[in-house]
């Protein structure tokens, strides 16, 4: 699936600070619910989190707290199953 992601905490003006990569869809399972985004913002909490630093990460870390979709699957312990 779609999605930016960074891989060094980079500036923000550079230009490899975000990315757009492929990542393996996710599955929901235990208590997760697998969500289809259709929309997202950034919070403070984003901003902290990619803030520039050392780190290197070797698969790409996708940030967002904030995110409104459909609810595509659910895990089996997921109480109220209607």
């Amino acid at each position: 699936m779609k999605a930016i992601g960074l891989y060094r905490y980079l500036p923000i003006e550079n230009e490899q600070a975000l990315q757009d990569v492929e990542i393996a869809k996710p599955s929901a399972s235990g208590y997760d619910l697998l969500v289809k985004v259709n929309a997202i913002s950034v919070n403070p909490v984003d901003t902290k989190m990619r803030a520039p630093k050392e780190k290197l990460e070797t698969s790409p870390r996708v940030l967002g707290w904030d995110a409104a979709g459909i609810v595509e699957a659910i895990g089996e312990k997921v109480g109220n199953k209607k």
